[in-house]
């Protein structure tokens, strides 16, 4: 696979190599100083990995697909406000794209496990949710695009939530989901979901060790890009992780 990855901060270093060391050819491009990437130096690309900053996402695409690549992995966060742009792209120009705050498998996984224990916790008026994120100093977006999926997750399935507070709000309105950041030292990224009651207190908590994890993912959702022709747009990263699941299950069972 000839990969490549936009970005040279430490998640697109980390991706670059994951993908040498599986014996891949990755070439990593750090900011322009124009903004935009020269078409030129994307071509031949089978997957570009977007591991950049949130308002570069939509002109890296706009690139890659002048390019000619037609296949994009969006590692990257903080770019809602041209998600329009980004599904008019590649709707006009037919290109796929996998698109995940978080690209671990892990995370994905404890997504799933969240919204599991929201159905269970939240018909229980004791029981009160909350959700702390805690990253490196040097992280910029506050809430963490991670943080804010796992709100999602939680406000849709749960019964009394209809609203996210991003900080310390000073109010006990019932129906406000806490999401509480935490920004020091060089933390990858931990994210804890907790139900409180007056006399005990469940959590579930996801570290990331490193930024292997968010690698490992971004390798999955391009072999998923490259296994059989997609339908043309955005996919999340949940269909790779069906996928993955589905695999496993298939080789436990000839195996037994």
């Amino acid at each position: 696979m000839d990969a490549v990855i936009l970005g040279d901060g430490p998640l697109g270093r980390a991706i670059a190599a994951a993908f040498t060391e599986r014996g891949d050819r990755a070439r990593m491009l750090g900011r322009p100083a124009s903004g935009r990437h020269d078409p030129g130096d994307l071509a031949g690309a089978a997957v570009v990995v977007d591991a950049s900053r949130g308002d570069a996402v939509a002109a890296n695409l706009e690139a890659v697909l002048d390019g000619g690549c037609r296949r994009f992995v969006i590692g990257t966060t903080a770019w809602d406000a041209d998600r329009a742009r980004v599904c008019r792209l590649l709707d006009t120009l037919g290109g796929v794209a996998v698109v995940a705050p978080n690209l671990s498998v892990g995370m994905a996984l404890f997504g799933r496990l969240v919204e599991s224990a929201v159905a269970l916790f939240g018909p229980l008026a004791s029981f009160d949710p909350y959700l702390v994120e805690w990253h490196r100093r040097g992280k910029a977006d506050r809430p963490s695009g991670t943080a804010r999926a796992l709100a999602g997750r939680i406000v849709a399935a749960h019964p009394r939530l209809a609203r996210v507070a991003e900080g310390p709000t000073g109010s006990s309105d019932p129906e406000t989901l806490e999401v509480l950041g935490v920004r020091a030292g060089a933390n990858p990224g931990s994210h804890l979901v907790g139900f409180d009651a007056p006399g005990e207190v469940i959590e579930l908590r996801h570290v990331a060790r490193d930024r292997s994890a968010y690698a490992a993912g971004a390798l999955a959702a391009a072999d998923w890009l490259l296994a059989a022709p997609r339908t043309t747009g955005i996919h999340a990263f949940d269909e790779v992780v069906d996928d993955l699941l589905a695999t496993s299950r298939e080789v436990a069972n000839a195996t037994r």
